[in-house]
């Protein structure tokens, strides 16, 4: 379970699917299970479970599970919902963990609409006490040896306002935060001055900051539990020091995903995602490096332990097929296959170089799907993945992982 897994794509956008999703009313969710096994207790009618949908509603689950980088977790998660006429849905998806790995995680990510769509200003903000193991930077590193214990507090703060120019179509503007404070690392010996060969931002404090330049296109109906449709998403961020942050840096996230019927009028859905996460110039803080695991609601790189690859640049793709298993849609299943890289550096004479792409590692693996509200199609998410180096895990999620 990584961090922010409780959070689900947010943003709903205006879009068509070309394969119509299972109407509400002729769905099975855990609701509608609870409220038959209570008439069956109580012997009393059952509400009608076909009622309209409402513009407002509140999901909390408590979780309970395991993951390599938390050990075990409990979990809160809370996805408020609701509506305002001409506006597509507007989200607030919070969550609160607490590991036997004493890590303390609070997050928060919302999509609030104006009216006719007109703005959508969405929010990622989280605040953590998060030790963790770190694996070096680069893919020839192992699970077994060279691990250093890092221990961290951590404050996100992201924000931004996208503006609509043309159908489907947003540009955005914000501001985000990266602040890394108490930061000690210590490998076996208890010593720690560099990670592989990198020492910024390995102890004491780091801080990124600076703002975001946009260009986002979508034609999802339902990013929740999207049925058809694409995302396209464009982000440039300067990191200056005039803003913020501790160094001038510059970095940049390409980030697409698609949705394919395989055969016409299938609901079944062959989802494809490519997530790159790119350093233009400058050496970011060590946390700060695109790493598994550490996209925006931590789901990249399924199978591997958050953290397992880190460097400056990376480069990751995932296909995922979606199938139902009940008639009713209650239960569902799916199976994917990722793959991921990360450039090598190189530090000659204590100078940090950039390297190039050298190794490329797979995972493949299964999950189950569980319909935890119908009406928006929110499905609890539990995956099994297993690495080629040797890595495997669970992931648990609420809302598809893309």
């Amino acid at each position: 379970m990584a961090v922010g897994t409780a959070q689900a794509q947010i943003q709903t956008i205006v879009g068509a699917a070309p394969v119509t999703p299972p109407a509400a009313a002729s769905s099975t969710d855990v609701p509608d299970v609870a409220r038959r096994l209570l008439t069956t207790l109580t012997h009393r009618p059952a509400p009608d479970s076909a009622r309209p949908a409402r513009r407002r509603m509140l999901l909390l689950v408590p979780v309970a599970g395991y993951s390599q980088q938390t050990g075990g977790v409990v979990e809160l998660a809370a996805d408020a919902a609701w509506q305002r006429r001409a506006a597509n849905v507007s989200t607030l998806v919070g969550a609160a963990q607490y590991t036997t790995n004493k890590q303390l995680i609070f997050t928060a990510a919302g999509s609030y609409w104006l009216p006719a769509n007109a703005w959508n200003l969405v929010a990622d903000w989280r605040i953590m006490h998060y030790p963790q193991s770190s694996y070096g930077l680069g893919m020839f590193t192992s699970i077994t040896t060279g691990i250093v214990s890092m221990d961290y507090d951590y404050l996100r703060l992201y924000q931004t306002a996208y503006r609509r120019v043309a159908a489907g179509w947003y540009l955005g503007l914000g501001y985000q935060l990266d602040n890394h404070w108490g930061i000690v690392s210590r490998n076996s010996r208890r010593e720690v001055s560099r990670i592989s060969g990198y020492n910024t931002g390995v102890e004491g404090r780091s801080r990124s900051a600076g703002p975001v330049l946009s260009v986002l296109h979508d034609t999802r109906a339902n990013a929740i539990n999207p049925t058809g449709g694409s995302y396209l998403n464009l982000q440039y961020r300067p990191n200056l020091r005039a803003v913020g942050s501790e160094a001038n840096y510059q970095s940049a996230l390409f980030e697409g995903r698609a949705y394919l019927h395989l055969a016409p009028g299938s609901a079944n859905v062959l989802a494809l995602w490519s997530y790159n996460a790119l350093t233009l110039n400058g050496n970011p803080p060590f946390l700060d490096l695109p790493a598994t695991g550490w996209d925006t609601y931590g789901n990249t790189g399924r199978g591997f332990i958050q953290g397992r690859f880190r460097g400056k640049n990376l480069l990751y793709n995932e296909a995922e097929y979606r199938f139902g298993l009940t008639r009713n849609h209650l239960l569902g299943a799916v199976v994917f296959a990722n793959a991921q890289t990360v450039s090598e550096l190189k530090v000659v004479r204590g100078r940090v170089e950039d390297g190039t792409f050298e190794k490329l590692v797979p995972a493949v693996g299964a999950g189950l799907r569980l319909n935890l509200n119908k009406t928006t199609r929110t499905n609890l998410c539990v995956d099994y993945g297993f690495g080629f180096d040797g890595s495997r895990g669970v992931s648990l999620n609420l809302g598809e992982i893309f």
